[in-house]
């Protein structure tokens, strides 16, 4: 759209955030006149055609004198066959006096009238007074000028947005000191009432710019322009979410629920709401998916839903182009894979513009505005227009009842009633664009290749025993015999695109690549727990049951018990270290020996060694009576190194 803010010659606020040595160059001259050709608020011309003044810009009176002197002009010119000389024009003037307006110039008078007509090509505005150059209008104050612009940037164009009155103190501030130590030429500050004119000349984009930053002026001073006008219904559509200025309660408990979320698509073309979704989970793809199959899919059930609906809500059908925010559900991979075969194509808006999307935001407009006014509950968005009122008090309507008058609203009185200039009705232009140009409509088996395909898409793993997701797992016959005959492409996974319903768990689509469709997979759920189960409901259960067993768990004991097995394996360090080992000579038998001795949990408690002690063997000897007890240590380790060999023609029991 190219709706920037108007270009100026002058780097001296072109960023608040800029060193000041760019503002000492411009600010080293003085400064002769409010806005002179040396102010760095002076704007270049940049439109490629311009025009001088009118005289229909002028005052009436102007306008009027203008008008008299032409007449004077063209009264003497009639008559004159001479020079415009005192002799010829004398008489010629008490004639025009008699019949023409206002007071009889001098002949010298109108001689400058009528050449200063004939020099600028005979056109009336050369015969405006010249009021404005009239009188002494060169500034009074000239040396000040270094002071007010520097007071103008480092004080008043802030984003703190600091007043007039401060803005003007800091000034004579600088001025004070600027005058410590001369004597003779002082500069003299302006008086307040002639600063406040000052500061009132200055261009208002600048000043907003700085006060309020580059989002805000361009949304101020915006070139707002226009869009095509769309030719067909759903063309163009627009969607965009916000939270509505009303508290709802639980049909069955009565308790408070808050703000609720709408999501809302319009039809460019007609003016329609052609679908919504109303919940209390924050904007996401899931109210998006929920939305658009609103908008999508045929609404003949809502009569039997709603039974007081006086009309139809004919709205259905594919969308051309969607036309989003800059919001992380609309950049989702979701969406983008949905959008390659449920809209033609989605239009980016830009960030901080949402005059672009002007139908959406309208009807949020008056939504808030019109339908939730007189309802109890209703908040505000700014916490001040309060005032002591309480919506969560106050608020009366359950959830069930809203949306009975919500669709009431939209379908009976939204759709049915004119804008403000009476130029389109919803409901009758959308019913002359469908009998024109009817748009394609999801009937039959296309309702469930709609939702398969506005499905949450995922990449999940094929394994031996299927796909995983959420912990779910899901498998088939024909998803397994897939796995058999189809080679991952790279890697050693074989990846998988599936498509979520995020209302219903019980089963997943799964995109098979060779053979270009998807297939039905169920959740291998022999308790039928995934029964009408939805993900946000699957999530829920799954964090209740980490919550509770973390709440059965003992954090002090662990501590304690950590601990202790951290002293017993340093203790055994150091008893290691104390025995000695023959670290060059690896005990290779010590492994079949301790199977011979039966060293296991049941016997830790007692003793878990291949050494017995000196008062204790296993045939009740005492081991210093044995021979082997005698033998050198070397001989000890020759015999377990020879264990192994022993052993191996051992059978196990």
């Amino acid at each position: 759209m190219g709706d920037k803010g108007p270009s100026s010659s002058f780097s001296f606020f072109k960023d608040e955030f800029d060193s000041d040595e760019g503002v000492r160059s411009d600010l080293s001259q003085p400064q002769h006149g409010l806005l002179s050709s040396e102010s760095p608020f002076l704007l270049e011309n940049t439109d490629e055609q311009s025009f001088s003044a009118s005289i229909d810009g002028l005052s009436e009176g102007n306008q009027h004198e203008a008008l008299r002197r032409l007449s004077y002009i063209q009264f003497i010119e009639k008559r004159n066959t001479s020079g415009w000389t005192e002799k010829n024009l004398k008489p010629l003037l008490q004639e025009a006096g008699k019949s023409l307006d206002g007071p009889v110039p001098s002949w010298r008078t109108l001689a400058g009238w009528h050449s200063s007509y004939k020099k600028s090509g005979r056109t009336i505005e050369a015969l405006v007074p010249k009021h404005t150059k009239k009188g002494n209008r060169r500034k009074k104050v000239v040396d000040d000028a270094v002071y007010f612009w520097k007071a103008i940037k480092e004080k008043y164009l802030r984003r703190e947005r600091p007043t007039i009155a401060a803005t003007y103190e800091y000034y004579k501030d600088l001025i004070t000191l600027a005058n410590r130590d001369v004597v003779e030429g002082r500069i003299p500050a302006l008086s307040l009432r002639a600063f406040y004119d000052r500061v009132a000349k200055l261009p208002p984009y600048e000043v907003t710019l700085g006060r309020y930053g580059q989002r805000y002026a361009d949304r101020e001073y915006r070139n707002v322009g226009a869009h095509s006008r769309p030719t067909r219904v759903l063309e163009r559509v627009e969607i965009d979410h916000t939270p509505l200025d009303l508290i709802l309660l639980d049909d069955k408990t009565g308790i408070p629920l808050g703000r609720p979320y709408l999501t809302a698509l319009l039809d460019s073309f007609s003016g329609c709401v052609v679908g919504f979704y109303l919940g209390y989970k924050e904007p996401s793809y899931e109210s998006v998916r929920k939305a658009l199959l609103n908008a999508l899919l045929n609404k003949a059930h809502i009569r039997e839903l709603y039974p007081a609906l006086k009309n139809d809500w004919p709205c259905e059908g594919k969308i051309e182009t969607l036309v989003v925010d800059n919001g992380a559900e609309f950049w989702s991979k979701s969406l983008e894979y949905a959008c390659q075969k449920v809209v033609t194509d989605v239009q980016y808006n830009p960030v901080g513009r949402p005059w672009l999307k002007p139908m959406v935001e309208r009807f949020f407009g008056v939504v808030n505005k019109k339908l939730l006014v007189g309802i109890p509950g209703k908040t505000f968005s700014n916490i001040g227009e309060l005032d002591g009122y309480n919506p969560q008090k106050d608020a009366v309507m359950r959830f069930s009842v809203f949306m009975d008058v919500f669709h009431r609203w939209v379908i009976d009185v939204y759709h049915q009633s004119a804008n403000s200039r009476e130029t389109n009705v919803p409901a009758v232009t959308w019913n002359m664009g469908v009998r024109e140009l009817p748009p394609a409509v999801y009937r039959g088996s296309d309702i469930e290749i709609l939702i398969i395909e506005l499905g949450q898409s995922e990449q999940r793993t094929l394994k031996k025993g299927g796909i995983t997701f959420e912990r779910l797992q899901y498998s088939s016959d024909e998803l397994l015999e897939y796995r058999k005959y189809n080679p991952p492409k790279s890697g050693r996974k074989l990846t998988m695109q599936i498509k979520i319903n995020p209302e219903d768990l019980s089963s997943i689509y799964v995109y098979l690549d060779a053979k270009q469709q998807y297939i039905k997979v169920p959740c291998v759920d022999p308790d039928g727990y995934t029964n009408g189960l939805t993900l946000f409901q699957h999530r829920t259960y799954r964090r209740f049951v980490r919550n509770f067993y973390r709440s059965q768990v003992n954090h002090e004991s662990l501590a304690e018990a950590r601990l202790a097995i951290e002293e017993r394996i340093g203790a055994e360090v150091k008893e290691v270290e104390k025995i000695g080992r023959n670290k060059n000579k690896p005990m290779s038998g010590a492994k079949a020996a301790a199977r011979h001795l039966g060293i296991g949990s049941d016997k830790a408690a007692k003793s878990a060694s291949l050494k017995r002690d000196d008062h204790e063997n296993q045939s009740g000897v005492s081991n210093s009576s044995r021979p082997e007890a005698r033998k050198s240590k070397n001989q000890h380790s020759d015999m377990l190194d020879d264990w192994d060999d022993m052993a191996s023609d051992l059978d196990p029991y």
